[in-house]
């Protein structure tokens, strides 16, 4: 079976994505729409893809078995409910929704449809995710009862220029973004790794005083002046998750933008910009080479023009030891890849669940818990901090899930 996809978004994250749909051996058409036409356009001709469409509306009435949504960050939720109610699968760049409603309707949609939904979270591959992950498959770490997952991102760092790339002479609306909102980077780190899910929680955000008009509640598309917020959560569990999302930091987001840190009974793990540790009650072990990663190609490669130079860096940072690479297409073999060695392994993913009809890793049920905490979690800073319940929606259906056990079991 070969299947087609229409690409929603031609900005500076989509064509890594379609190169790697195109190259992908049992994708047979990629074709690309966005709201500036010219940019399609020249994505279509730089990467040889099949062709373009008018807007979002014609890549649904067309052909095409699977919709890409790379769209701005607060749009996903209403977009991957139209494609699926027209009959597409959809891969959704992160976060999945907003609102709790928009999340339930996803949900709902995936589950009367019986269509592949995969939110593209790059953290569940991040070596430090994939290292405990196989700890936790051990039984390593004995009883993991608290971890942390940062995403540590200053603005200063390339996000400016990324906020007018996509928002135009409005952008400042629209960089004012609640970090909250956009949680997946660092709760997909812990709740990929460990077992549960997030109940409840406690948020202090942080309201910024850089005074240059982002996170000014009076410009704000989002009536938001938090720049920094850290959240603490009760697991299903017993356990205990810790989330910063931080966008006015002193750190080298450049270097490490996700970062984490697991406690257990027995052992502990924690990941720093550049040294990562392995810890028992004996001793310390440094196991840096098994999670860093290698650039794989050159920050001034001709492709990343669009991209500030301050976020080249996240965008080639290629695999690390613990990445299973032989589990990939052999097309994808020298191909550059980004994001800590992630994005090969979403495509292929992706790919692979509408081919095999199995369950992605990071499936609509998945999605919504690492999605969730991070919406609740803004409400409660907004409520000076107010521990709140989390809404939980369930783990996927046992059939899918049975029949995609084998498959992300080794991962």
């Amino acid at each position: 079976m070969m299947i087609s996809v229409g690409m929603v978004g031609a900005g500076q994250f989509a064509p890594q994505f379609a190169k790697l749909f195109k190259l992908h051996p049992d994708v047979d058409r990629v074709y690309v729409t966005d709201l500036v036409d010219d940019r399609a356009s020249e994505l279509v001709e730089a990467q040889h893809l099949d062709g373009t469409f008018a807007d979002f509306d014609a890549v649904l009435a067309s052909d095409v078995d699977a919709v890409a949504i790379f769209t701005q960050r607060w749009t996903h939720g209403p977009l991957v409910v139209k494609a699926l109610r027209a009959g597409k699968h959809v891969y959704s760049a992160v976060p999945m929704a907003i609102s709790v409603e928009e999340i339930q309707a996803i949900i709902e949609a995936v589950r009367e449809t019986g269509l592949t939904y995969m939110m593209g979270e790059t953290s569940y591959y991040n070596p430090a995710t994939v290292f405990a992950r196989s700890k936790v498959a051990e039984g390593a770490f004995g009883r993991v009862f608290y971890a942390e997952g940062d995403y540590v991102h200053d603005m200063d760092l390339g996000f400016y220029a990324a906020y007018q790339f996509s928002g135009g002479e409005q952008w400042k609306q629209t960089a004012s973004y609640p970090p909250m909102l956009y949680p997946t980077h660092s709760v997909g780190g812990v709740l990929g790794a460990i077992p549960g899910h997030a109940v409840s929680v406690s948020c202090i955000g942080v309201k910024d005083d850089r005074g240059d008009g982002v996170f000014d509640r009076d410009v704000s598309q989002f009536d938001n002046d938090f720049s920094n917020a850290s959240a603490l959560f009760e697991l299903d569990n017993g356990g205990v998750m810790r989330i910063n999302e931080m966008r006015r930091v002193g750190y080298p987001s450049h270097i490490r933008e996700s970062r984490f840190r697991y406690f257990g009974t027995e052992a502990s793990f924690e990941q720093l910009a550049r040294v990562s540790v392995w810890q028992d009650k004996e001793d310390v072990h440094d196991i840096s080479e098994q999670i860093n990663t290698q650039a794989t190609m050159s920050l001034d490669d001709p492709r990343l023009a669009d991209v500030d130079p301050s976020l080249r860096d996240a965008f080639v940072s290629g695999y690390a030891a613990v990445h299973d690479t032989s589990r990939l297409p052999a097309e994808y073999a020298g191909v550059p890849t980004g994001h800590e060695g992630s994005h090969q392994f979403l495509a292929d993913d992706f790919v692979r669940a509408v081919v095999d009809r199995t369950l992605p890793p990071v499936n609509a049920w998945t999605a919504a818990r690492f999605t969730l905490p991070g919406i609740i979690a803004h409400q409660s800073a907004l409520q000076d901090g107010a521990r709140l319940d989390i809404p939980d929606f369930g783990d996927a259906p046992e059939a899918a899930a049975t029949a995609a056990s084998s498959r992300i079991a080794s991962e």
